[in-house]
């Protein structure tokens, strides 16, 4: 019996550069185990960058104590999901064996190859962008009207695509905020719940009466109370 780990990963720019969604790679994942007989003992997501080494991602570290816990091979969909350079596909082959879900027989010389094959592609289609890109530009600077268009284009995308990351950014950390907050909050309203108050109002006034104050600084009513607890998914007051 061969044991495997899954690891799924989704770049941070939505569903993965190569098209495939975590329920995707979770799919391609449970066909190869159960066509070869192999059982999955641990499944690890991770929404980080192709760019950073298996080792130094949240889940990719966890996987990897996995696969050595359990004596496992790690299974991913895509052989990019671990890692689009050759260097660092080398160096994981070093620490563990793997397999790819769309190419379960492959041994690791021919893994190593796809993986240097892939990364000289790449580099091909890199290159040739860019010099499209300069070839566009030298048009626009003659006075094409159809390449300054293009051009023109092109960088209101870019302006766009950078504005909308930012955007999610700030959304991100704000996020991050909230919770960490409500977290804090969280055993307050705990222990005035646990005093069996009856009505937002009275878990509003015992936190008040507490010196707790909601994230903005005001006092809380029963609409912040009810929000509060929504989020957290505690109980309400029974008379609520």
């Amino acid at each position: 019996m061969v044991n495997v780990v899954a690891y799924i990963r989704v770049s941070t720019t939505g569903q993965g550069e190569s098209g495939l969604g975590k329920d995707a790679q979770r799919e391609y994942i449970e066909r190869a185990a159960q066509a070869n007989g192999w059982t999955i003992v641990g499944e690890f997501e991770d929404v980080v960058s192709g760019k950073l080494a298996l080792e130094d991602r949240p889940e990719g570290k966890k996987a990897l104590a996995a696969c050595k816990e359990h004596d496992a091979k790690l299974l991913v969909a895509k052989l990019d999901r671990l890692s689009r350079s050759v260097l660092h596909i080398a160096q994981l082959m070093e620490q563990v064996d793997f397999k790819v879900a769309t190419m379960p027989q492959a041994n690791t010389f021919q893994l190593h190859l796809f993986a240097a094959l892939a990364q000289q592609e790449r580099e091909f289609i890199a290159q040739r962008t860019k010099d499209a890109l300069a070839a566009l530009q030298r048009r626009a600077d003659a006075g094409d009207e159809v390449a300054v268009k293009k051009v023109q284009n092109r960088t209101q995308a870019l302006e766009k695509g950078r504005a909308v990351a930012d955007i999610t950014a700030a959304n991100n950390v704000r996020m991050e905020k909230v919770t960490a907050f409500q977290n804090t909050v969280k055993p307050h309203v705990e222990a005035c719940l646990y005093n069996k108050l009856s009505t937002l109002q009275a878990v509003a006034d015992c936190l008040n009466t507490k010196g707790i104050r909601t994230k903005r600084g005001s006092m809380w009513n029963p609409t912040a109370v009810r929000r509060l607890i929504l989020a957290l998914g505690l109980p309400f007051p029974k008379a609520a």
